[in-house]
């Protein structure tokens, strides 16, 4: 069965998360909407499908992943459902819900990411909250980032199986999406990833080695990778760096 992602075609978002699992692990997958609009892709289709007034169960928003009857939206949700299918969710039940845990607190950082550049509202423009968004940019450089990265170094350090991995001694979902943070983070917060980075090695680490995974860094020079850009989750504006 090749497993349907629907995500906007132009940006990594939240949708990365999902791609990194899927290409982690070799899995069959269309990334619908950027195929051709003749065949379904195209961000109008991928509107029509949100707003599909026959689905009973709709997404609110993207990603959303298809896998024949089932349909599963939200990022921590879809990785949930792929997780054990995938080979990427741990052994057994503890590590399954331990890896949902981790997931769920990496999308609170991305959540107070995104949060720096719309700090006051989604539908106003970064330029019209400028203002808001320094001072917000200042507290998570300074308070959140160090934060968050240290507790996942606590969390690797903690590990008994070692620091090489979140859970237990196999790759999970868990460990993909942190090193999606950091990338991040790296692009969005050079300066301060930096700094936060040298204070959490084990996070580092970790980072380094998923980069060099032969599916992951395939997928990380091939066109299927989108750039970090200025549309999406992770947005490098010098002034809110430092």
């Amino acid at each position: 069965m090749t497993y349907q992602l629907h995500y906007w075609p132009t940006i990594q978002g939240r949708g990365e998360f999902v791609r990194l699992a899927l290409e982690a692990a070799g899995a069959a997958y269309v990334d619908v909407a950027r195929e051709p609009p003749s065949r379904g892709g195209g961000e109008s289709n991928l509107g029509r499908r949100l707003g599909d007034p026959d689905n009973p169960r709709p997404s609110f928003a993207p990603p959303f992943l298809v896998d024949g009857d089932i349909v599963v939206g939200q990022t921590a949700a879809i990785l949930l459902y792929l997780g054990p299918r995938l080979g990427l969710a741990g052994v057994g039940e503890a590590d399954g819900l331990w890896t949902h845990q981790l997931q769920l607190t990496i999308a609170d950082c991305v959540a107070e990411a995104h949060d720096t550049h719309h700090p006051l509202s989604t539908g106003l423009y970064y330029e019209d909250q400028r203002e808001a968004a320094l001072a917000r940019a200042r507290a998570f450089r300074e308070e959140r980032i160090p934060k968050f990265l240290n507790w996942f170094e606590t969390v690797l350090k903690r590990n008994p199986s070692g620091d090489l991995h979140l859970v237990g001694d196999v790759l999970t979902y868990a460990d993909l999406s942190l090193f999606q943070l950091v990338a991040g983070l790296r692009y969005a917060f050079p300066k301060a990833a930096v700094r936060a980075l040298a204070d959490t090695p084990a996070v580092a680490k970790l980072h380094a080695n998923i980069g060099r995974r032969q599916r992951v860094h395939d997928y990380l020079r091939s066109p299927r990778r989108i750039a970090f850009n200025e549309d999406g989750i992770f947005r490098a504006y010098p002034e809110l760096d430092g």
